[in-house]
């Protein structure tokens, strides 16, 4: 009788505790619901029993996980654009989607960016501080701390991938940047592509910059080409189309979902590639150069309230040329290179608009609520005095406008700007002008005119328009967060079994309704390359740092001492432009805010200090793959410069095994572009040797006699003897020495950002303009074998 007591008490206790462990999960919380993605398996409805005649097959009923009528998203980002460019917010370059989309929704004249590109798109994806998720400076220039490696953490999944757990299709088009440099080859790995990183469909390039006539285009995990011989495409039109289709696409699959497009199209990044019609649209109207741009719209700002009453215009810096000092004879070349850029901006505008009004012909517009940054940073003026290939300022290459203007006459003069022949890019000067009314450019961290872009918010069904320009402080940080309260999702505490870690960002939702809201964002740093600044409660410190980006091969960066750098104070409540620096006046809050950064940087993974300049001073250390020697066959294609062998840098052997008809012809491989590379070619029987050293000065070396038809090998021999330094490279067939050629100064850190290493052709532009109407020009012989070792 005991026995069955204790039975029956024992099955009392565990019916209790099974009923009260219903009762615990029918009453969790909502905001328990999604803390942990992807969501278990829904159960299925159905009736199971051992016949089949006796059980009843029902499909569960998808849960409900978003508000009803849940917003369609499209963030547009624009690269390399400042506050005082467009129209809209007092520039001079029509914007017309811009000041659409305004007047449909509403301004903000206080966002603010990282000042570089990466870092803002990883902030702007994650919700979290740039350096905090391993991205302080742009994926190539990585290193081996923890704030800069270059790779987002699962711990902060994208808000792609939590929207995609939610129900949205997600999709991006245009340029990634998130990607670490030696992990874009074919092989993989390609976890931390696009689509690894919640993106169902990806089309655009995953560099920093591409042609925008040969783009280095991916599709998802494939690489594609771009037609060879349209006089009519260009890459910004291109990613309008493809995300239309995409837009039909999930119209017919998936009409009951909402969608997430990100459109960063990587315009306008240099180099500034734009059909000419769209340039000439602008003759005349910069001739009277920077400093009067800027007197004009400064003005035209304060009339339109774009900024506050009573602000400053910021001076010009000692290091920076004045309009006045340009000589006479290069004028035309400076003002033609902003005609470029300014058409460039104007062209991709109306792409952004091609795509709003692609919505509204879907009958999706009303309910997609659009967030249209203008800038990833603010423009930038690494292009210094002028550049037809402006990957000199990242080689931190020596040069002079009179260089560039030589070089440009052998390329047909003025009318080569813009095409495929030149990866130009306007002066510093302009991009100043373009930033206007703030100090500096896109790469300071300290002052707005690297950090401040424009920013225009419009959802038709849910956000009533007005021109009240919002002033509060807000940061890219802020737009996931943003997303997130829409949806009433809370930001997961575990992603795939990754715990993540918390939101930096504020959401910005309590100003859409009331531009005249309280503040909400009470803090945020910013950092980049040693440039550095904190923003709390309405006071701003900071300090510009060691480099300066419209200086030509800046000398003495490795001289610099982070603790010697002098702070600058500046109260943003009075002083909207940071034109008076208070750091005297109130010493006692400087140091209090150099304190907090000091605390802030520390929790964000900032130090060291200027980690974003260590390849500036050990370019030796650049990420490369671990290895000294190749075997390619005659088919490999695509391999992106980071992942290649240096053979324009280091000492390196290249051995061909070919077979070859009488006059063979074509590329026997290629690295680069036409903004530098370096290739081996065949003409009609004779090899030639090309290092085109950024576009300024070229080498030659041509065999005098053609190849007997027959099998050859071929090896070219290079040796350097510094990174930057001279060479000499020497062809050999058979054994025998037949040319040579001297490199008077070589490319130390790469040639070009997206071109690659082909065999057998020479994809995307070309290295040599010799061969330029025949591209690719593709090899007619036979190619067995490549082997690429580096040596001493």
């Amino acid at each position: 009788m005991t026995c069955w007591l204790k039975y029956f008490c024992l099955l009392g206790l565990f019916v209790l505790l099974a009923l009260t462990s219903h009762a615990q999960a029918t009453d969790a919380s909502p905001t328990s619901i999604g803390s942990a993605l992807p969501f278990p398996p829904v159960p299925m409805d159905s009736v199971t029993k051992p016949r089949i005649q006796d059980s009843a097959m029902r499909w569960p009923a998808e849960p409900k996980r978003l508000p009803e009528d849940a917003p369609n998203i499209l963030i547009v980002l624009l690269d390399d654009v400042g506050f005082g460019v467009s129209e809209t917010f007092g520039g001079e370059v029509h914007t017309p989607t811009l000041s659409k989309l305004a007047d449909q929704g509403i301004r903000y004249n206080s966002f603010h960016t990282t000042s570089i590109c990466s870092p803002t798109r990883a902030a702007l994806l994650t919700g979290r501080n740039h350096t905090r998720v391993g991205s302080g400076t742009i994926a190539e220039r990585a290193v081996a701390f923890d704030g800069y490696t270059g790779v987002i953490p699962k711990e902060a999944a994208t808000l792609a991938e939590v929207l995609k757990h939610y129900g949205y299709r997600t999709s991006a088009f245009g340029k990634w940047h998130n990607t670490p440099a030696t992990e874009t080859t074919a092989i993989g790995p390609k976890d931390r592509w696009p689509n690894g990183y919640g993106f169902e469909y990806f089309y655009g390039f995953l560099a920093g910059e591409t042609s925008q006539w040969e783009p280095r285009l991916v599709e998802n995990y494939n690489f594609v080409e771009p037609p060879n011989d349209d006089p009519t495409y260009h890459l910004t039109e291109d990613l309008v189309d493809r995300a239309l289709d995409w837009l039909d696409d999930h119209r017919a699959y998936s009409p009951d979902k909402p969608f997430l497009m990100y459109w960063a199209p990587g315009a306008v990044h240099g180099p500034h590639h734009v059909f000419p019609e769209w340039a000439d649209k602008y003759k005349g109207k910069f001739d009277s150069g920077w400093d009067a741009y800027r007197e004009r719209v400064h003005q035209r700002q304060l009339a339109m309230g774009v900024i506050p009453p009573g602000t400053q215009l910021t001076p010009r810096a000692e290091t920076m040329q004045a309009w006045d000092d340009v000589p006479a004879e290069e004028r035309a070349f400076q003002l033609r290179l902003m005609e470029l850029y300014a058409g460039f901006v104007e062209h991709t505008d109306v792409q952004v608009g091609r795509v709003v009004s692609g919505l509204e012909e879907r009958g999706l517009r009303d309910n997609t609520i659009v967030f249209y940054l203008f800038g990833d940073n603010g423009s930038s003026a690494e292009g210094q005095r002028g550049s037809i290939s402006e990957l000199l300022a990242q080689n931190q290459i020596a040069n002079t406008v009179d260089e560039q203007i030589v070089a440009l006459e052998r390329l047909g003069g003025l009318d080569a700007l813009g095409t495929a022949k030149t990866d130009n890019m306007y002066h510093a000067g302009w991009a100043w002008a373009g930033c206007t009314p703030f100090r500096s450019t896109k790469l300071v961290a300290a002052h707005f005119g690297g950090t401040r872009n424009p920013l225009v918010v419009s959802w038709p069904n849910q956000i009533r328009s007005d021109k009240v320009v919002r002033q509060q402080f807000h940061h890219v940080v802020d737009i996931a967060p943003t997303i997130y309260e829409l949806l009433q999702i809370a930001p997961p505490q575990s992603v795939n079994g990754h715990e993540q870690m918390p939101i930096d960002g504020v959401s910005m939702v309590y100003t859409f309704s009331n531009a005249e809201a309280a503040c909400q964002k009470q803090e945020q740093f910013f950092d980049n390359n040693g440039s550095r600044g904190l923003y709390r409660d309405g006071w701003f410190a900071s300090t510009f740092g060691p480099l300066t980006p419209w200086i030509n091969a800046q000398k003495g960066l490795s001289e610099w001492d982070s603790a010697r750098d002098v702070w600058q104070l500046y109260d943003l409540r009075n002083d909207f432009s940071q034109a008076t620096d208070l750091a005297s006046r109130y010493p006692e809050k400087l140091a209090e805010l150099q304190s907090r950064f000091v605390e802030v940087a520390k929790d964000n993974q900032v130090f060291p200090l200027g980690a974003g300049i260590w390849l500036r001073l050990h370019p030796e250390d650049v990420k490369r793959p671990p290895y000294d020697h190749w075997t390619f066959s005659g088919k490999t294609r695509r391999m992106p410069e980071f992942t290649a062998p240096g053979l324009g840098k280091q000492s390196n052997r290249v051995v061909l095994d070919i077979s070859v008809e009488d006059a063979a012809s074509g590329v026997l491989y290629a690295l680069g572009g036409a903004g530098g590379g370096l290739s081996l070619s065949m003409e009609k029987g004779c090899l030639v040797y090309h290092y085109n050293m950024m576009i300024i000065e070229q080498y030659v070396a041509r065999c005098s006699q053609p190849l007997a038809a027959g099998t050859h090998r071929v090896e070219v021999i290079t040796r350097i003897a510094r990174l930057g330094g001279a060479g000499t490279v020497a062809i050999l067939v058979d054994n025998k020495q037949v040319a040579a050629v001297d490199l008077k100064r070589t490319t130390p850190v790469a040639f070009s950002a997206s071109e690659t290493f082909d065999v057998g052709v020479d994809l995307g532009s070309v290295v040599s303009a010799s061969y330029e109407g025949r591209r690719p020009f593709e090899f007619s012989g036979v190619i067995d074998r490549v082997e690429v070792e580096l040596i001493d």
